[in-house]
């Protein structure tokens, strides 16, 4: 369907964000799998709980919106879920794949900030205040991620990596 007016665009918008959520539920418990990382694992595991919530709000959106809940295929996430799918087969150190892993799984958390980051300005435009409320929560859910993401990296696995290549940390 081609976008004709604002709404017309929010809706295509979320159409592929919703699918991307779906991708997202099938990668998150490969990449739980390919964690070492206890608290990788464990941050996997609970951000697909999330994602499934998520996905739930989505589907209140399109019932607010008085549209049929479906998908567009995300091209997007496929490619951020292949490459993290690359990572996983490269046979790299535990450590060291932890690591990339917590890498692949930001650009896909950057990948969703910008995208309800988008459907939000778009609903609050188009004066849906409900659907923006409901948007600004996922938003919200998923900067913490990434920043939970970031500090797992920083004050943890990064520096397992390095210990494992033989390097020194900086």
């Amino acid at each position: 369907m081609a976008a004709k007016t604002m709404q017309d665009l929010l809706i295509e918008e979320l159409r592929d964000i919703y699918h991307a959520e779906k991708q997202l539920t099938k990668a998150l418990p490969k990449l739980a799998k390919a964690a070492h990382s206890e608290q990788l694992r464990t941050a996997f595991e609970s951000h697909l709980e999330e994602t499934r919530g998520q996905i739930e709000r989505l589907e209140q959106v399109f019932d607010e919106l008085d549209t049929r809940t479906r998908g567009k295929h995300c091209d997007a996430m496929e490619g951020l879920i292949s490459e993290a799918r690359e990572i996983m087969e490269m046979g790299l150190a535990p450590e060291v794949q932890d690591a990339a892993l917590i890498a692949a799984a930001q650009k896909v958390e950057h990948y969703e900030i910008a995208s309800y980051g988008t459907v939000h300005a778009y609903a609050t435009a188009c004066g849906l205040t409900r659907v923006a409320e409901l948007l600004e929560q996922t938003l919200n859910e998923e900067k913490e991620t990434d920043k939970k993401l970031n500090m797992l990296a920083i004050n943890d696995v990064n520096k397992k990596a390095i210990q494992a290549s033989g390097q020194k940390a900086a």
